[in-house]
């Protein structure tokens, strides 16, 4: 046999290149005439649902420091953050000796009323001794002097004790023990300006950190699923992957309506309290409503509804096709739902459906709530139930 040429050895390779590309091509190009399932078991765990609202931090025992007398602010003794117990000197107040004045006035009144009834009281004594000397009418008139004494007395210790009264109060003390809050005066100030702001706010502000409490707006509907003692978790848009844990502990029977939208208060105690939760902070509160433990839970998105059916596909095992099964749900959340009857624990569920002629990638399979979602066993997903 004769040797091939080389150009004859060029020409079935070309030949042959050819034919893999268009068989390639051909391959690649052919579209699919089975469409692709996405299947999640049923499983068994708990399904959780809840409400959510939100909110700020609040504090529960809070207390205005604001005299009732006027003067200037002087020793100024603690700034926002200190810690205070009760009775401790928070400020005083001068009076530019106003104050002191009064009080040395009230106390000579009061000296004065008490020599006049004493006086009275001597006089009509002395008429006694005197006998015959005196008349009835003489007696009639120092007794009533007596009275008058008395009287006057009465009132000048009633201004007295009043005087007093405000010229303690020239020294300022906490009404509670806890943490400073906020400071709106400094030494020098005039409080007769101050309580005549526009703006005014009380010269200090005093609250126990100790009882801090969350005050969230709930929505109307998710309200008559809300009842105190039900657990809560708590998530605060500043501290970063921090969760704590609380109570509901009261809920308010009047709601407030703002463009439309009604909401109810909701109180929360937190379980324990973290020393990076500060007053006015934002939170957003998700209160657990309800939990069923060990019932077959599938993705929500996979339950349908089919002439009237509550409907829920599933791929045996050697199928190509998946067949439809009429099912019984019972409670649900954003994510999850509880199926009562018609599947089995295990079943394979579809999630998702990729129609035929599709172009073909690479997909996760759809578990826990639908596409994307994610379901441990034995644990259910939150969201409004």
């Amino acid at each position: 046999m004769k040797k091939l040429s080389r150009k004859w050895y060029t020409f079935l390779i070309v030949v042959v290149l050819l034919g893999v590309g268009y068989y390639l091509y051909n391959k690649n190009a052919a579209p699919t005439t089975v469409p692709k399932y996405v299947t999640t078991p049923a499983t068994k765990g708990t399904l959780v649902t809840s409400v959510s609202g939100t909110g700020n931090v609040v504090v529960d025992s809070i207390a205005n420091v604001d005299p009732t007398i006027s003067g200037t602010v002087a020793n100024l003794a603690v700034a926002v953050g200190d810690s205070v117990k009760k009775g401790q000197l928070l400020f005083t107040i001068d009076d530019s000796g106003q104050l002191s004045a009064s009080v040395a006035q009230s106390q000579a009144s009061l000296q004065n009323a008490q020599i006049a009834v004493a006086q009275a009281r001597a006089n009509l004594a002395a008429t006694k001794k005197n006998g015959s000397t005196d008349t009835e009418r003489d007696r009639q008139i120092l007794r009533q002097k007596i009275a008058s004494s008395e009287q006057s007395l009465t009132a000048t210790q009633l201004s007295y004790r009043n005087t007093m009264t405000n010229a303690a109060k020239r020294e300022v003390v906490s009404p509670i023990a806890g943490t400073v809050n906020a400071v709106n005066v400094k030494n020098g100030d005039d409080l007769g300006k101050v309580s005549s702001s526009s703006t005014r706010q009380a010269p200090i502000i005093i609250g126990d950190l100790g009882t801090l409490e969350t005050s969230v707006l709930v929505n109307e509907v998710d309200i008559p699923n809300v009842m105190t003692g039900q657990k809560v978790t708590l998530t605060f848009p500043a501290i970063n992957g921090f969760t704590a844990t609380g109570k509901v502990s009261q809920i308010n029977a009047l709601g407030t309506i703002s463009q439309g939208v009604v909401t109810y208060t909701v109180t929360i105690t937190f379980d324990k309290l973290d020393p990076r939760i500060r007053p006015e902070m934002s939170v957003s509160a998700s209160i657990i409503t309800g939990e069923k433990a060990n019932v077959i839970l599938v993705p929500s998105g996979a339950v349908k509804t089919q002439r009237g059916e509550t409907v829920v596909q599933i791929l045996k095992d050697g199928q190509t096709l998946p067949t439809p099964v009429t099912v019984v749900t019972g409670a649900t959340n954003n994510t999850e739902t509880e199926i009562v009857s018609g599947l089995n624990d295990g079943d394979n569920v579809v999630t998702r459906t990729i129609a035929a002629g599709a172009a073909t990638t690479t997909t996760t399979p759809a578990v826990g709530g639908g596409a994307g979602g994610l379901h441990l066993p034995g644990i259910g997903g939150g969201g409004r139930g």
